[in-house]
């Protein structure tokens, strides 16, 4: 058999299905899928801003015994974990943060450092950026310092 009828083959096995016959996208997944790619644009932001001040990013959406850590980057011989939060206004995005959630990027970060050669007496921050609406990038450095 030809290269060529071995394609036709498996084509004419594959069955289309008409957008017509797919379930329709609900209002709650359309909204998920919003804050999603929302959530990109915002990392992807506060990445550009963190490498414009010269740091390097390591690490995207690394998970950890804790959860997800948005961004981690490296400034000489200090790890910055970074926590992006997207809102209609810098306030509207920090009031979303929790207690519980800080505690848990604490505990990621530590799991992160356990890949360190240095292990947990690696120099480190926790930051916190915000991102409004207009897209407009602001970076909270020690965010949690005193939280617990």
């Amino acid at each position: 058999m030809r290269h060529s009828q071995l394609e036709f083959d498996f084509c004419a096995t594959v069955k289309a299905v008409p957008v017509a016959d797919r379930p329709a996208e609900t209002g709650r997944h359309r909204r998920g899928r919003v804050a999603y790619l929302s959530g990109l644009a915002a990392e992807d932001s506060v990445e550009r801003e963190y490498l414009a001040r010269g740091y390097r990013c390591v690490a995207k959406r690394w998970r950890g015994k804790g959860g997800e850590i948005d961004l981690v980057f490296r400034l000489s011989r200090q790890l910055v974990f970074v926590e992006v939060k997207a809102g209609r206004s810098h306030d509207a995005a920090m009031a979303r943060i929790t207690h519980r959630q800080a505690a848990r990027i604490a505990q990621s970060a530590e799991a992160f450092l356990g890949t360190q050669a240095a292990g947990s007496v690696t120099d480190m921050r926790i930051d916190v950026a915000l991102v409004d609406r207009t897209g407009r990038v602001s970076i909270l450095e020690n965010a949690f310092v005193g939280w617990c």
